[in-house]
């Protein structure tokens, strides 16, 4: 049986490959969910992939990845925020609450941006971030979440 991951996106991101292609590309997030399954089957990985632009229900994703006596829940979480990064301390909160490894991915480079983009809250949780390497940098967190949990 394989291990269960799940890759959270928050706000516009369901508009990937459509907007800013200059700065997020041409790949939709279908092609991601795609690229990210068939890697993690190479890994002994399942990937669940979900997209929201609501905060709270960021914050209820994050919450069913959690283990319980109901849910056997989520190996790992690998989260976009997207600009929740920079305003959530709820998605901040709920992600202390999971007891497996987090990675932060940002498409673009967040740090060569806005100056209200170079800090992230989820950053303090995470084991690890990606970002400046376009939609790649969900693959390479499916590799190093692969790496995270055979440790």
């Amino acid at each position: 049986m394989s291990v269960r991951i799940v890759i959270l996106n928050g706000p516009n991101l369901n508009l990937l490959g459509l907007r800013q292609p200059d700065i997020y590309g041409h790949d939709t997030l279908e092609d991601v969910a795609r690229k990210c399954s068939d890697l993690a089957q190479t890994l002994g990985l399942e990937t669940e992939l979900f997209q929201t632009n609501h905060e709270g229900e960021l914050v209820e994703m994050i919450h069913a990845a959690r283990a319980s006596a109901e849910n056997e829940g989520a190996a790992g979480i690998i989260i976009n925020p997207a600009a929740f990064s920079h305003t959530s301390v709820a998605v901040l909160d709920a992600l202390m609450a999971f007891d497996g490894p987090v990675l932060e991915v940002h498409i673009s480079n967040i740090h060569k941006r806005e100056a209200f983009r170079h800090h992230s809250y989820v950053s303090s949780r995470a084991d690890g971030v990606i970002a400046g390497c376009g939609v790649q940098g969900y693959e390479l967190a499916v590799q190093r979440m692969a790496t995270l949990l055979k440790a």
